[in-house]
């Protein structure tokens, strides 16, 4: 709150203050549109970005370093954490019409790249955005500078997992540590296709974008049931194999979601598996277990609250009716694609995860109270607001509605845009972090389907807050600010 990215010259600045930084400055609405279009201006400006969708400078790097040593004229490579994840972008870039390569024996142990046609690179592209099996930035770093992974991996790796499973409920041998959010995912994802080939699966709620991208790119797909209706997805299961039932808790950005018990019956009856993403309420406010029977999470989020270091996790129900089987499928907890120098990060970044996660929800339930009845504030999209009832019946007993909400204005196309840039916060991608951070997210993720976001009720002039660890008063000092500067 002392320095807050939020003024036009803080435009590309790391978020936070970090050579490994998950997010970036984009103080101006403006900025947000520049970027999303590809202007130079703003693109020239950032120094990096969200990891799956910019690669990091030091991950540029390696990837020129591959094509220069190993490249033939006209070639793009990336690389990756393990030979079966290249294998997979092969499989994927082949199935779309590219002819690629590996050179995995040569390149060494470390890393995996696969080289393809320069014309490829957005089908490429695609695979690590969507999928999330990337290379960080320190193992970049430490493979272009000859280093080794740094002491303590394995046994951070071991705290995090059980560290996950005293807050989950879960025992430690039932989560499972993957490189980014979307890795745990795709990686739940995948194991549920394998199960039944050939049936889709049904996407439940409004879905961050991702998510609802990696159950369409492969395979046959997914049914989308934007309304939470439980009788539609009742339907769909009584007339057609299903391999998954897909939903986040609460839905990001417009937080709303189902009953989590209703849902795991419908799927129990039918031998589906029920995959949860917590991501907005977090292990540490709802209680998702037994009823969910994988839940995906993003540990780059709140878990870690830094904002420096990108994870996943998958955590198994062991009182699943498919735990065997699902166990089976996940396979061993060699924690390959989850780099050791990354863990020994995010281990020293969570150990006060639950105190973090509390103290953040009262003050977001503080500020939305006092937003909610602004004249200009059109909506304000919060668990305790949305889908109440839903929620409380996985609340735990000292957990909260989260640090996550979404605003929107009377007169949107005029107001939102003024309150961004008067809002005197950090403004950029990502959430969960220890300091709040603001962005017009369905900008972001949909500025080629705006129309379509709208339809399913997302307003394009949409604000998603996350609420940080700032003293509640001062934000709320803030936010009224930059509602004051609007004219009605």
């Amino acid at each position: 709150m002392t320095h807050p990215c939020c003024a036009p010259e803080d435009l590309g600045k790391p978020l936070p203050d970090s050579p490994h930084a998950t997010s970036v400055a984009l103080p101006c609405w403006d900025h947000v549109v520049g970027y999303e279009e590809g202007r130079s201006d703003i693109l020239n400006a950032m120094e990096l970005g969200y990891p799956r969708f910019v690669f990091h400078p030091k991950v540029a790097a390696l990837l020129r370093s591959l094509e220069a040593q190993w490249g033939e004229a006209g070639e793009r490579c990336l690389a990756f954490p393990a030979a079966e994840v290249a294998a997979r972008c092969v499989q994927f870039l082949e199935g779309r019409g590219w002819t690629v390569r590996t050179l995995a024996a040569e390149a060494g142990p470390e890393v995996y790249p696969v080289f393809f046609p320069e014309s490829a690179f957005d089908d490429a592209k695609a695979y690590w955005q969507h999928f999330g099996k990337i290379i960080s930035s320190r193992r970049a770093e430490a493979l272009l500078e000859g280093q080794p992974a740094p002491e303590g991996g394995a046994e951070a790796k071991i705290l995090i997992r059980q560290r996950i499973a005293d807050v989950a409920g879960v025992a430690a041998e039932d989560v499972w540590l993957l490189p980014s959010g979307m890795a745990a995912v795709s990686r739940a994802l995948r194991l549920a296709q394998e199960r039944r080939p050939g049936a889709r699966s049904i996407q439940l709620g409004f879905p961050y974008v991702d998510v609802y991208k990696v159950q369409n790119v492969t395979g046959p797909g997914s049914r989308f049931v934007p309304d939470y209706n439980l009788d539609t997805v009742a339907e769909i299961l009584a007339r057609e194999p299903v391999s998954a039932i897909v939903c986040e808790f609460p839905g990001n950005p417009l937080l709303r979601g189902s009953s989590i018990p209703a849902l795991s019956q419908l799927a129990r009856t039918h031998g589906v598996p029920l995959i949860v993403d917590d991501t907005p309420a977090t292990y540490a406010n709802v209680q998702l277990f037994p009823y969910a029977d994988m839940v995906v999470t993003s540990l780059t989020k709140a878990f870690s609250g830094e904002g420096d270091v990108m994870a996943g996790a998958v955590a198994l129900n062991p009182e699943s009716p498919l735990a065997a089987e699902l166990r089976t499928g996940l396979g061993p907890h060699g924690d390959a694609l989850f780099w050791d120098g990354d863990a020994v990060v995010l281990e020293r970044n969570s150990r006060d995860f639950v105190a973090r996660v509390l103290q953040m929800n009262r003050s977001t339930e503080a500020l939305c109270a006092h937003l909610l009845p602004h004249p200009l504030v059109k909506d304000v999209f919060y668990p305790k607001y949305t889908m109440q009832s839903a929620y409380d019946e996985v609340r735990k007993p000292e957990g909260g509605y989260g640090s996550l909400f979404s605003i929107t204005f009377h007169d949107g196309a005029r107001h939102a845009p003024a309150f961004y840039d008067a809002l005197g916060v950090s403004k950029g991608p990502s959430l969960g972090n220890n300091f709040t951070l603001v962005c017009p997210y369905t900008l972001l993720a949909h500025y080629t389907e705006l129309d379509w976001a709208e339809e399913h009720g997302v307003s394009r002039y949409l604000i998603r807050v996350s609420v940080g660890l700032e003293a509640v008063d001062e934000l709320i000092e803030r936010f009224d600010a930059a509602l004051a500067s609007l004219h009605p």
